[in-house]
């Protein structure tokens, strides 16, 4: 709907037409977000300055440079949603800026312990990723006007997405990193397709369970006062069901393929709001893990280091539990307050600038600095579910809750196998981990999200007097 959709106000008059005002609301929702942008990056730039006067003893204009870059394309993304999507949510990209900016500082601290510069520090390549992952949010923000387009292509992301999944299976593109097949290399360059590949799912899932959701929901019979589905309804979750079990043992990626189910799961219950598609799809994952642990060397070495990671045995063995516990001892490190930004040990642990980077950041910010953290992933997943609930189309409503729904459990499965509540699944910490592929496919949700927004708000309401 064109920007300057009208909103119908009724007449005090008795049988005239309602006249038409013009909202005002987008305008404020713009300016608000500005605010909070500034509010953003001055929290990013101080805790750059505060990682550089912890660890180094001053300050160091060089990565400032670097970041000026992506605050001028966060502006150009702001000031060009003020002209293509006016009414989006103002909450949304400073929360991803300042999540986003914490993990380049956490990076960055890191590099300084190692004296890594250049390219060759990952801070530099998470500068970089970023200002492509925004340049990818701006792209989606011009491409798709209106999200109602994208179910007409509902088996084309589908296929788009198999497509990806396969990827790094095929030899010659195919790479193994950290035991995990689930890059592709082109060059010197390396990417992980399945980040992408979530996206393309929870669009293909949004557009399938629409034009599904009668036969899933309403068809099958009643077994100890639930009902279940019809057999042949069952087909989808099964399909679902056998693509996560291949990405986990052809892939060797936990994670993903918990990501991917889990998706489908909760898509399917928003959809038809039957508790015995959420038995099965439990069931079928508690089977598949167990199946897992039993015949997967590497699942169960997982499982043994979560259940049993003080062990000493387990600790020091090849692969053990060592990260693990290494991971419990910084947050513990940190306490209530945390060492200070540049003043902790965070290096100490393997692989600290991605998969644990939570545990870094703990033991430099404390355990008030992981709440506030997590409030800033609920808040985002709340804005999220609340642009999927205020939604008009039953597409656009699922869509949003499925790409919340992929923050909230990539956070819950990260932070749960870093704080040893569940075993560790390999995924990265959105936003905040080192790592180009997810930083991409988060911001385009991001953009999704805004897009959504937009077009709930920019609906034409009829107002009615009483």
């Amino acid at each position: 709907m064109p920007s300057n959709a009208r909103v119908m106000e009724p007449s005090t008059n008795t049988g005239q037409i309602p006249k038409l005002r013009a909202p005002r609301t987008s305008q404020r929702m713009r300016n608000v977000e500005l605010a909070l942008l500034v509010v953003a990056f001055t929290i990013s730039g101080l805790a750059i300055l505060f990682v550089q006067l912890g660890a180094l003893g001053h300050p160091d204009a060089h990565p400032f440079g670097l970041c000026l870059v992506l605050v001028a394309l966060v502006a150009l993304l702001h000031v060009t949603m003020r002209f293509v999507a006016p009414q989006a949510d103002a909450l949304i990209v400073p929360i991803a800026v300042v999540l986003n900016g914490l993990g380049i500082a956490e990076i960055y601290r890191i590099d300084l312990h190692f004296k890594t510069q250049g390219w060759d520090a990952l801070a530099t390549k998470q500068i970089a990723w970023t200002a492509l992952a925004v340049g990818a949010a701006f792209a989606v923000i011009l491409v798709v006007r209106n999200h109602r387009v994208l179910q007409r292509y509902t088996y084309t992301f589908g296929l788009v997405a198999l497509v990806l999944l396969l990827l790094p299976v095929l030899p010659g593109i195919g790479t193994s990193i950290n035991g995990a097949r689930v890059w592709i290399q082109i060059g010197t360059l390396t990417f992980q397709p399945g980040e992408v590949a979530k996206i393309a799912l929870a669009i293909f899932f949004a557009g399938y369970l629409v034009s599904h959701r009668e036969s899933l929901s309403m068809v099958g019979r009643r077994f100890l006062g639930l009902r279940l589905p019809r057999g042949r309804d069952l087909g989808p979750i099964i399909a679902v069901w056998i693509l996560t079990m291949g990405v986990i043992v052809t892939q060797r990626d936990l994670g993903t393929g918990l990501l991917f189910f889990g998706l489908f799961l909760v898509m399917l219950y928003t959809a038809t709001s039957r508790v015995g598609w959420v038995m099965i799809g439990v069931g079928m994952i508690v089977v598949g893990a167990i199946a897992a642990n039993q015949f997967l060397g590497y699942v169960h070495g997982r499982f043994q280091n979560w259940y049993d990671a003080f062990n000493p045995d387990i600790y020091n063995a090849d692969g053990g539990s060592y990260q693990v516990v290494q991971g419990l001892f910084g947050l513990a490190h940190g306490g209530l307050i945390g060492t200070g930004l540049g003043q902790g040990m965070p290096y100490i642990t393997p692989v600290s600038q991605s998969d644990y980077i939570i545990s870094s950041l703990g033991e430099e910010l404390g355990l008030i600095g992981v709440f506030a953290i997590l409030c800033m992933y609920v808040l985002l997943v709340a804005r999220g579910l609340r642009i999927g609930f205020a939604g008009h189309d039953d597409f656009g409503s699922l869509l949003s809750v499925g790409l919340s729904f992929v923050i909230a459990l990539q956070c819950f499965l990260v932070i749960g196998g870093v704080t040893r509540i569940i075993p560790m699944t390999g995924l990265t910490t959105p936003f905040l981990a080192a790592g180009g592929s997810s930083l991409i496919a988060n911001w385009m949700i991001v953009a999704l999200l805004l897009r959504l927004s937009d077009t709930n708000r920019r609906e034409t309401r009829l107002v009615v007097s009483a």
